[in-house]
């Protein structure tokens, strides 16, 4: 069954898509968002945590009453070995200050709430519409097919479709995948009482923490765990390379790594006595600006995790306000082309052009090398020991006369990192 012609469909209502369909509606253009999950959001279970100053300028007037959760007082990276830990944390009260540098934010809550705005502003929402290919015209993508017989023909279609986007692939604008340019997060959401999170955190009403972990959690495999606190519980999880979890011998199911990051004492005392209330899995992008797709052809553009628009810059991981950038974009574009009716792949190569000119390209270049710094084994397994060995040394009186910190510290340091390995690994640190 054909269905009447829209001037956009778009594919996949996370923030990318949303972001997108609100910006048209807003415009008055005939917008159609599908979405395969129940709703928007069921299906978006990443992190997280989200960036204000790059996006505070897109739909400001949504942003006052957006559902976030906690804006996040206080920075903290924990190297962890197979023994101990050592971490290093940042509270600052410029990140108190107003407007507020990040939230937490709870994806399923948040572009539920974006969605009902979309339909607001004017755009149609289909939940539980699965999208399976893309319909073909004279060599242009001209709508989208769902199933054996519904289609919806469209001038433009916004494949917002995820990392694994099946409409770029459709559309032939990407390429054979490498595991090496995605990672698999598994997260656990853990209820707790607002006070329990506050007083075990140190933290006043709505304040919040972001904590991210690297060493013995992943086994020696690229990858790091992270913890964000929300209003009413904590988001937990951890990030494995897909290439290292196929590489490894003996195997280890993504599921073990994390009963076992809980079971530290450094984690356990942190969620004592909360209930699980979801259990996720996804795919993200790691590949960064090396693994983009193309980002257009004739009648369609790529957005957000579909357009491979992640960011793993080591002290923390990004990929919320590239897809809300990216949507806003791609918006745009559609607006520049929709004045000439123009929707060829030269008319929305402008998209590209704006990308590059953004944060979004200039992040991504500007990491382009982090991929082959965490492909180090040695910053998941020698460094988190060596750091801790030195400071438990430190830090450890016995009935033996204490040398001098500085004697410590200087044997300590030789002994572990005056060594070709690691002026290697330095070297390769000074270009991210």
């Amino acid at each position: 069954m054909e269905e009447e012609k829209v001037e956009v469909v778009i594919v996949g209502a996370g923030l990318a898509g949303l972001s997108a369909a609100y910006v048209l509606a807003q415009e008055g253009v005939d917008t159609v968002v599908v979405e395969r999950g129940d709703y928007p959001g069921a299906k978006n279970v990443t992190g997280g945590r989200i960036y204000m100053y790059p996006v505070a300028r897109y739909f400001p007037e949504l942003w006052e009453d957006a559902p976030l959760e906690r804006h996040v007082t206080r920075e903290t990276l924990t190297m962890m070995a197979e023994n101990c830990s050592t971490s290093i944390t940042l509270d600052s009260d410029r990140f108190r200050e107003e407007p507020y540098h990040s939230y937490t934010i709870l994806r399923s809550k948040f572009d539920r709430w974006f969605g009902d705005k979309v339909m607001e502003a004017g755009a149609f929402v289909l939940p539980k519409s699965r999208a399976d290919d893309v319909i073909m015209e004279d060599g242009r993508v001209a709508g989208i097919r769902m199933g054996d017989e519904d289609e919806i023909p469209a001038d433009v279609v916004i494949a917002a479709d995820g990392v694994l986007s099946l409409m770029a692939e459709k559309a032939g604008l990407r390429q054979a995948q490498q595991p090496k340019h995605f990672a698999v997060s598994v997260k656990e959401v853990i209820e707790l009482p607002s006070k329990t999170i506050e007083d075990r955190f140190s933290l006043g009403p709505n304040e919040g923490t972001a904590q991210l972990f690297f060493g013995d959690l992943t086994k020696g495999m690229m990858g790091g765990g992270f913890l964000y606190t929300n209003i009413n519980s904590i988001s937990l999880g951890l990030v494995v390379g897909i290439e290292s979890l196929m590489e490894r011998d003996p195997k280890i199911e993504v599921h073990e790594l994390i009963e076992d990051f809980k079971a530290r004492p450094e984690i356990r005392n942190l969620i004592a006595g909360g209930e699980i209330v979801e259990y996720s899995a996804h795919v993200i992008p790691e590949g960064g600006v090396n693994a983009m797709p193309r980002l257009y052809s004739d009648g369609i553009l790529v957005v957000g995790e579909a357009a491979g628009f992640g960011l793993n810059m080591l002290l923390t991981v990004r990929g919320m306000e590239f897809a809300v950038g990216s949507g806003v974009m791609a918006a745009e574009t559609i607006m520049k082309a929709r004045e000439s009716k123009d929707y060829s792949a030269a008319s929305l190569s402008y998209y590209e052009e704006l990308v590059k000119e953004s944060f979004i390209f200039k992040d991504l270049h500007s990491f382009r090398n982090v991929l082959s710094m965490l492909e180090n084994p040695r910053l998941f397994n020698f460094y988190p020991q060596a750091v801790c060995d030195i400071f438990e040394k430190l830090m450890w009186i016995d009935e033996n006369p204490k040398a001098k910190i500085s004697s410590t510290v200087i044997r300590e340091g030789i002994s572990k990192f005056l060594n070709w390995s690691t002026i290697r690994d330095v070297a390769g640190m000074l270009r991210i």
